[in-house]
C-alpha cells in the first residue's frame, strides 16, 4: 500500500510524514489479516471398498399389443351375445374368446364325459357308439356333480329351477366321451289324457273383396309397368290359436313314469337319440316291470315336446301330467 495515500485525506507537516509511514504500515498489518481455519473430516471407513455399480438398461424386447375398438354407436360395441348358446363375450379379447369356444363347443356338442368307474349302463339295440347312463339318488356325490352341470345346460333353453329333485332319475345319453341328451324322469300316480286335435290347418291365399293389394307403377317413356301385390288371407282355426295348449279329459289315468324334461344338443339332434333314451326309460324305471309306451306322461310339452310324444307312442291322445 503506498505510503503517500494519506495526503488524499489530510494535510500533515513534512517533519511528520516518516511518523505516518509507519503509522499506517502498522494499521495495514493489524486490520488486514484473514485466517483461515481448516479442520479434517473423519476418514470414511467404507472407502475405497465399495464399487459403485453400473448402470444398465433392461430393455423388453417383447412388445405388448393392447386392442382398442372405435366406438360408432354400435349396439355390440363391449358385448356380443352368441346366437346359439346365449353367452356375451367380447370380440377381441383372447381369453373371452376361449372361454366362449368352449361352452359353445359344451353346449351345441355335449358336456366331456369320460366315464365312471361303476355306470348302471342300460343296454339297448343299435346304439353304437352311444350308451345310455342311469343315474339314480342312491349313486355317490361325484356323480350328482356332473348330472348337475349337465342340467344346468339344460336350464340355458328350457328354463331353470324346476328340472331336477330329489326323486328324480336322470338318463344320460354318451356318445364319444360327450353328453349328447339327457332325460329327466320322476314317479307319478295319475295323468291325464290328452285330446286329439284335428288334422292339419290348410294355408291358402285368395282374392277377396276389401282385401288391400299394394300395386307399383314403373314408366318409362310411353311404356307402363304394373305390380300388383296380393295379401294372403290365412284361416285360423281354434285349435290353431290354442297351440300353447293341451286339452285334456277330466278324468285322470293311473300313471307310474313321468318324463319330467327331456333335452338334446342342438348338435345331435334329428338322429333319434330322445326316442333311445324314452326306451331306456320304459324299460328300467320300473324295476321288473317293463311300461307300454302308451304308458309314460309327459309334462306340459311344447310344441316340440309334443310332436316327439306323438311320434313315440303313435297317437295324439298321449298322456300329460
Amino acid at each position: 500500500m503506498q505510503s503517500k495515500i494519506t495526503a488524499f485525506f489530510r494535510f500533515t507537516p513534512a517533519s511528520s510524514s516518516s511518523n505516518n509511514e509507519n503509522d499506517l504500515s502498522v494499521w495495514g498489518n493489524r486490520q488486514h489479516h484473514i485466517i483461515n481455519t481448516y479442520t479434517r473430516r473423519r476418514p470414511n471407513p467404507n472407502a475405497g471398498t465399495s464399487v459403485p455399480k453400473p448402470v444398465t438398461l433392461v430393455k423388453n424386447k417383447k412388445r405388448s399389443y393392447a386392442q382398442f375398438h372405435l366406438d360408432f354407436g354400435q349396439s355390440d360395441f363391449l358385448l356380443r351375445v352368441c346366437s346359439t348358446c346365449g353367452v356375451k363375450f367380447t370380440p377381441g379379447d383372447p381369453q373371452d374368446e376361449k372361454s366362449h369356444n368352449e361352452f359353445h363347443k359344451s353346449y351345441t356338442q355335449g358336456i366331456q364325459f369320460r366315464g365312471w368307474t361303476k355306470e348302471n349302463v342300460i343296454s339297448l339295440p343299435s346304439l353304437d357308439p352311444g350308451r345310455v347312463i342311469l343315474f339314480s339318488e342312491t349313486d355317490p356325490f361325484s356323480h350328482r356333480k356332473k348330472i348337475e352341470e349337465v342340467v344346468r345346460m339344460m336350464e340355458i333353453e328350457i328354463g331353470s329351477g324346476w328340472i331336477l329333485h330329489e326323486r328324480c332319475k336322470v338318463y344320460l345319453f354318451v356318445s364319444l366321451n360327450r353328453v349328447a341328451g339327457c332325460l329327466v324322469a320322476e314317479p307319478i300316480e295319475k295323468a291325464f289324457k290328452v285330446v286329439s286335435s284335428s288334422g292339419a290347418v290348410p294355408v291358402h291365399s285368395a282374392k277377396k273383396r276389401g282385401d288391400t293389394t299394394r300395386s307399383t307403377i314403373l314408366q318409362f317413356g310411353n311404356a307402363i309397368f304394373q305390380r300388383e301385390v296380393q295379401r294372403k288371407v290365412v284361416n285360423v282355426s281354434d285349435s290353431e290359436k290354442m297351440e300353447g295348449a293341451i286339452l285334456c279329459d277330466s278324468e285322470p289315468t293311473a300313471a307310474a313314469c313321468g318324463v319330467r324334461a327331456i333335452w338334446i344338443t342342438p348338435s345331435n339332434r334329428r338322429k333319434g337319440i330322445a326316442t333311445q333314451l324314452l326306451e331306456a326309460a320304459r324299460k328300467s324305471f320300473c324295476p321288473g316291470l317293463e311300461l307300454g309306451r302308451s304308458q309314460l306322461a309327459f309334462s306340459q310339452p311344447t310344441s316340440a315336446g309334443k310332436a316327439l310324444a306323438t311320434s313315440y307312442t303313435g297317437t295324439g291322445s298321449f298322456l300329460a301330467y
